[in-house]
């Protein structure tokens, strides 16, 4: 997210006001386009994304009553974008949307998980392993990929998350740790070759 000289101002952008709806879109595009490719994968479907979202945002503003706050409401159109066209990707895939709190205990095993600290800087830095983190992301449920996304890509809060998921901040955490340990477990397999070498 860009940072802004001044805030933007609701009552202009309410009020239609062109010039005050560009410096919003200039300050979220980055921060909607990589939400919409983490989500989805695909540059086509951020865009998409993207494009739908500002959209959205432009026919919606009217009706914003500032309770969260503007990027709060942006993250959420934007995660609600990238999750129909998944649903539309997958019909058959079960979607997890925003409000769901279904997360219990973490009941994740943690096997065979490898310590690559010791690997040299290179290793963890190659095009490769940027690829193995996306491909880990890539491969999360839905439910976790946007809370992973949230708050460890674009550094939401844990309660800013809350708020844009409609989610209670525990949720947060356990959903944040359960996405941490699954990238963990999935990177373990990629390095231990490497460590064993």
């Amino acid at each position: 997210m860009k940072q802004l000289d001044e805030p933007l101002n609701l009552e202009k952008l309410q009020s239609g006001d062109r010039d005050e709806f560009t410096r919003m879109v200039t300050t979220y595009s980055d921060a909607i386009y990589r939400i919409g490719l983490k989500m989805t994968g695909q540059a086509d479907d951020a865009e998409d994304v993207l494009q739908e979202t500002f959209i959205k945002a432009f026919k919606s503003l009217k009706s914003f009553q500032g309770k969260s706050q503007l990027s709060t409401w942006l993250y959420r159109i934007a995660l609600n974008e990238a999750l129909m066209l998944l649903r539309k990707r997958k019909p058959e895939s079960p979607i997890f949307t925003a409000d769901e709190e279904t997360d219990s205990a973490i009941g994740l095993p943690v096997e065979n998980i490898v310590d690559w600290c010791y690997l040299p800087e290179e290793t963890l830095l190659t095009q490769e392993t940027r690829q193995k983190l996306d491909d880990g992301i890539k491969n999360l449920p839905e439910n976790l990929r946007t809370v992973f996304i949230l708050r460890d890509l674009e550094d939401l809060s844990t309660a800013e998350t809350a708020q844009t998921l409609n989610l209670t901040e525990n949720n947060v955490k356990t959903r944040l740790l359960r996405a941490r340990l699954k990238i963990r477990e999935e990177l373990s397999i990629y390095f231990r070759e490497r460590v064993t070498r």
